[in-house]
């Protein structure tokens, strides 16, 4: 089976107002970017069956504004690691996934995100999607990662970066 990881950095937040970080929430741009991005998944046949999504609000949201665009009937695990983690964190969150799962989603944080997707970018990768995870993803940007094997050899062995998406492309 081909699997499919869509790294995805979450939407454009709000400065928080003197709250904490995890607490802050999506602007009106950044609901807008969810829509967007979520219906290109959609047409690209990439609807996640499972997605792994930080514990911050503005990631929670970014998930849930996709699922509610698409309906989407996907139940996010909400994860500690892919808040407080970097790249290996993400990596071991993913292979933890279900093995008959065809697409996951991780929703996180920069530079997490991009950096995994550098990462996973092994021979065969598009040499401009490498380019642009290199620069980093913009809100709501993501990589596009095909996975040969199982999850449990997610960053174990190469993965071909497909491509990125973004609202902004």
């Amino acid at each position: 089976m081909q699997r499919t990881l869509v790294l995805v950095r979450h939407a454009k937040a709000g400065s928080g107002d003197g709250g904490s970080d995890v607490d802050r929430g999506l602007t009106e741009l950044g609901f807008e970017q969810c829509r967007i991005v979520a219906r290109e998944l959609v047409s690209l046949d990439l609807v996640p069956s499972a997605a792994l999504v930080s514990k911050a609000r503005r990631a929670r949201q970014t998930f849930n504004a996709m699922a509610a665009a698409t309906g989407w009937q996907v139940e996010p695990d909400i994860r500690d690691d892919l808040y407080t983690g970097y790249v290996d964190e993400v990596l071991a969150a993913v292979r933890t996934c279900d093995p008959d799962i065809a697409t996951v989603m991780a929703v996180g944080h920069e530079p997490t995100m991009s950096a995994a997707g550098y990462k996973l970018a092994g021979p065969g990768s598009d040499p401009d999607a490498v380019m642009r995870v290199r620069r980093g993803l913009p809100t709501t940007g993501m990589a596009v990662v095909q996975v040969d094997g199982p999850w449990e050899s997610v960053g174990l062995k190469p993965s071909v970066l497909r491509w990125i998406l973004s609202p902004l492309a």
